[in-house]
């Protein structure tokens, strides 16, 4: 069997752990620009609002009823995130963490000994007693299933945070009831197709023989429809491992400054390489792209983006920055109050196979590699960014997010540490 555990409005969950407070109340998590509502919570939903609304069409909403704002704060988020997952690893044999809110539990074995809702329940338990964040678990034979089982567990109080699919009637009832564009793994316009061809549930979707299935979908449906009929098949680790890593942002304020725009491309840049040696992984192309401010009609207008493909397949900051900048001077124009840069790595593949290239201009590639390692470490040690190229320059940039109403890295930076008054 396998449990997914999600965190509900984790991002939201996160901020009101140090603002208890706000226990009851309605709360929105803004993206890092403050432009838009990333998360909210459910008292925030029952007023209207909705995820990726622009917060200043909202502004009435927000003072009528007071709803808390709160800026993205992805260093704390990532800090709470690492101590539920401490406590999950320490529950089972074996977890793999699949986002930031959420991770797949096996719980092979553990049924000879234990009720496996029961115990999972005092998972749920030892997860809020420790860190105040409400979880929903889903367990069932397949990811997909379990996926479906923790939305339930969110919805319904009666399943007390744990909802077991386990047999044949709970599976048929669950995928009867669920609304087929919340099934994992079907996007847009696998619904749209499953919809043209007459299928309204995932049941029946799951009741379709397996040769009309292969006709008319390719492997990831085929792979759903199997998990839907309880028949394991989804390898999670070749799901979360991109093929693109991206980082982007809209800028606090315009910058119509080379050297400004080239350290936001930089450090982009340094993040998407960061990401890329975290899943280990190597890119082969950089792509850069730049833009103005399209709601800004009295500014003259401009966007473009260029790709670069590198040599040979890497994950060194200082060779994917380098491509980065050199694209940015020719997409560069003079004259442009810019508001968004970003950095996309494509033509990803796996670290373990490495096409080598006779004409290699690194020679030191092996030192590279390890000084990569190091600096890593590092960072993960002493904090984010402390070891960064020259290129990216310092903290407060005028490119840098707004980010107005962000609480304090208050688990990972003494200098935020949570105080209070008696």
């Amino acid at each position: 069997m396998i449990a997914l555990v999600d965190c509900n409005s984790f991002f939201c969950s996160v901020e009101k752990v140090f603002h208890p407070g706000l226990n009851g109340k309605p709360v929105c998590v803004l993206s890092c620009n403050d432009g838009c509502i990333v998360a909210l919570t459910p008292e925030a939903k029952a007023l209207g609002l909705r995820r990726g609304d622009p917060i200043f069409k909202k502004k009435d909403i927000v003072q009528h009823y007071g709803v808390k704002l709160f800026s993205t704060n992805m260093y704390l988020y990532a800090a709470m995130s690492k101590r539920v997952n401490n406590i999950l690893r320490s529950a089972v044999p074996h977890s793999e963490v699949y986002s930031i809110d959420e991770s797949f539990l096996y719980l092979d074995g553990l049924e000879k000994y234990h009720d496996l809702e029961d115990y999972m329940r005092g998972v749920v338990e030892k997860v809020r007693l420790y860190t105040d964040i409400p979880v929903s678990v889903g367990i069932a034979h397949t990811k997909t299933l379990a996926k479906i089982g923790s939305k339930f567990a969110k919805q319904y109080k009666g399943y007390h945070s744990v909802c077991m699919i386990d047999n044949e009637e709970k599976r048929r009832k669950a995928l009867a009831l669920f609304d087929l564009s919340d099934v994992w793994g079907i996007g847009k316009q696998t619904l749209a197709k499953l919809n043209y061809l007459g299928i309204r549930t995932p049941l029946e979707f799951a009741d379709k023989k397996e040769s009309w299935v292969r006709s008319h979908f390719s492997k990831p449906g085929w792979q759903t429809w199997k998990e839907l009929n309880g028949i394991s098949c989804i390898d999670t680790s070749e799901v979360a491992q991109r093929q693109t890593i991206c980082t982007s942002r809209s800028f606090g304020n315009l910058v119509t400054d080379y050297d400004a725009l080239q350290a936001s491309v930089a450090s982009f840049a340094a993040s998407c390489a960061n990401k890329l040696r975290g899943q280990h992984s190597l890119t082969s192309a950089v792509t850069v792209f730049v833009s103005s401010n399209r709601f800004r009609e009295d500014l003259t207008q401009y966007s473009n983006g260029q790709t670069r493909i590198l040599p040979m397949p890497t994950s060194d900051t200082i060779e994917i920055t380098q491509a980065a900048l050199s694209v940015l001077k020719e997409i560069y124009r003079e004259g442009i109050s810019y508001k968004k840069t970003g950095v996309i790595l494509g033509d990803i593949t796996d670290a373990s196979y490495i096409q080598q290239n006779l004409f290699d201009e690194v020679k030191n590639r092996p030192e590279r590699m390890q000084l990569m390692k190091s600096i890593d470490a590092l960072n993960h040690r002493f904090g984010l960014r402390k070891i960064h190229l020259a290129v990216e320059g310092e903290e407060k940039q005028a490119w840098h997010a707004k980010s107005e109403f962000r609480s304090g890295n208050y688990l990972s930076d003494l200098k935020e540490i949570l105080t209070i008054q008696i």
